[in-house]
């Protein structure tokens, strides 16, 4: 499996924690161990450029996937696509939220690995469903550590 991690935030970001959160994601999702898949952490301008480009909305947000190819059962291998977070938006984020910016790191990178394999939080019940499953997959991550 290779999950590609790149910072050009500028930032200090735990990518080596992040790594091993995505590949225990990929597992506990039943996702074939040598998909793909990229994280990339981006400063606030670029990830302001991405937003109004791929979303059509204004200013910064905190994390952007791009799928690229859905696996159509499960074992199959593909490349899954990127995910593209903004440490600086996601620090201030967290200070809202009451947790470490760490913490909404690992909530953004999970995030945009359900995304990446066709979850929405478009309507409530989504919502419900994504947000539980992320913080499922966090906590469950932190504890086999």
């Amino acid at each position: 499996m290779t999950i590609e991690i790149t910072n050009t935030s500028g930032q200090l970001v735990p990518g080596d924690q992040v790594q091993s959160l995505l590949s225990f994601a990929m597992s506990e999702l039943k996702l074939n161990p040598e998909c793909d898949l990229s994280v990339g952490f981006i400063d606030d301008d670029y990830m302001t450029e991405l937003h109004i480009k791929w979303m059509d909305e204004p200013g910064s947000t905190d994390v952007l996937s791009f799928p690229m190819d859905m696996p159509e059962e499960e074992g199959d291998v593909v490349v899954l696509g990127d995910i593209m977070i903004s440490p600086t938006f996601a620090a201030n984020q967290a200070v809202v939220a009451g947790h470490s910016a760490e913490h909404e790191i690992y909530i953004l990178a999970t995030h945009g690995l359900l995304h990446i394999i066709g979850y929405d939080h478009a309507e409530p019940d989504e919502e419900k469903i994504m947000f539980a499953l992320q913080e499922s997959l966090v906590e469950k991550w932190k504890k086999s550590q």
